[in-house]
C-alpha cells in the first residue's frame, strides 16, 4: 500500500509540474523569441539528460532506432505547434486544448490498433467536440478570424501529434525499466526539428535576460526531465488509467496560477466548455 501512495504521490507531483509549464511558457515568450525558446528549452534538457546516463553509465546505443528517431521529430513538431500557439492563446485553454490529446489517442488506437471503442469513449468525442467549440469560440464567431482562434487550432494540433506519438510509444512505456532510456533517446531526436527554425529568430543570441534563462532552466528540468522521471516512477505500480486520470491536476494547476498571475479567466460559456472537456477526457481514459 506503502508503494501505491508514493506512486499516486508522485504523478500527482508530476502533473502538478507539466501543469506549471504553460504559464511559464507564456511568461518565458515576454523575454524570448518563440523559436529559440522551443530550441534552447529542449537542448538544455538534452543536455543534461546526456549527462545524466552518462555518469550513472545507462547510456545505451541500442535505443537509438529509426522507430524512436522519429518519435522524438513528432515530439519536436509537437511542441513547436504548442509554443507559437501559445504567442496567440492563453495558457489556460492551452492546457485544456493539449490535453485532449486522450480523446485522439483513443480515436487512432479505435482505428490503427483496432481497440475497443465503447459508448464512454463515444460520448467522451461527443462531449470533447462540444466542449471545443464552446472554448474557442466562446460562441463569439468574430473571434474566427482573430489571432487568439488561430493560436487555439495549432495548440489543438499538436494535441494530435502527441496522440500519434502517445500511440505508437506505448509498448516502450509499458515497459518502465526501458521508457526513461527510450524517453531519453526522444528527447535528443526532439531537438532535430526545432534546429531549422531557430533561423527564423529576430535575433539569435544567448545574451539574453536572466528572466529568460530562469523559464528556459525550469520548464527544460521542472516541466520534462523531472515529471517524467516521476510519472515514470508512478506507473510501476498505477495503471496507466488511473495515470491519466490523475495527470488532469495539469489543467487545473495551469488554469489557477494563469488566472492569478496572468490574470486569464473563462467566461460562463468557455467555462462550460472547459468543464465538457475535462469530463470527455475522464470518460474516455476510464474505458476499459
Amino acid at each position: 500500500m506503502n508503494e501505491i501512495k508514493k506512486a499516486l504521490f508522485f504523478t500527482v507531483l508530476a502533473g502538478v509540474l507539466w501543469g506549471s509549464s504553460f504559464p511559464t511558457i507564456k511568461i518565458g515568450l515576454n523575454f524570448i523569441d518563440v523559436y529559440l525558446f522551443a530550441f534552447l528549452r529542449f537542448f538544455s534538457a538534452s543536455a543534461i539528460m546526456f549527462i545524466i546516463l552518462l555518469f550513472t553509465r545507462n547510456l545505451n546505443l541500442k535505443f537509438a532506432k529509426r522507430k524512436v528517431l522519429y518519435l522524438g521529430i513528432l515530439n519536436g513538431f509537437a511542441y513547436l505547434l504548442q509554443y507559437v500557439g501559445m504567442t496567440f492563446t492563453t495558457a489556460s485553454k492551452s492546457s485544456l486544448l493539449v490535453n485532449l490529446s486522450a480523446i485522439w489517442v483513443a480515436i487512432i488506437s479505435w482505428s490503427v490498433l483496432k481497440e475497443r471503442f465503447g459508448n464512454k469513449k463515444l460520448l467522451g468525442i461527443i462531449l470533447s467536440i462540444i466542449g471545443i467549440f464552446l472554448v474557442t469560440t466562446n460562441l463569439n464567431f468574430q473571434e474566427l478570424t482573430q489571432g487568439m482562434f488561430f493560436g487555439d487550432v495549432l495548440i489543438l494540433f499538436s494535441g494530435v501529434g502527441w496522440a500519434f506519438f502517445i500511440t505508437f510509444n506505448k509498448k516502450f512505456i509499458a515497459d518502465t525499466e526501458n521508457a526513461l532510456q527510450v524517453m531519453s533517446w526522444v528527447l535528443f531526436a526532439t531537438v532535430l526539428p526545432l534546429i531549422p527554425f531557430v533561423s527564423l529568430s529576430g535575433n539569435i543570441t544567448l545574451n539574453l535576460p536572466v528572466e529568460a534563462w530562469v523559464v528556459i532552466a525550469y520548464t527544460a528540468v521542472l516541466c520534462w526531465i523531472v515529471p517524467y522521471f516521476l510519472w515514470l516512477k508512478g506507473l510501476k505500480h498505477i495503471s496507466p488509467t488511473t495515470s491519466t486520470v490523475i495527470l488532469l491536476t495539469s489543467i487545473i494547476v495551469a488554469v489557477i496560477i494563469s488566472y492569478f498571475i496572468l490574470g486569464e479567466g473563462f467566461t460562463l460559456i468557455s467555462g462550460t466548455g472547459a468543464l465538457l472537456i475535462l469530463l470527455a477526457i475522464v470518460l474516455v481514459s476510464l474505458e476499459k
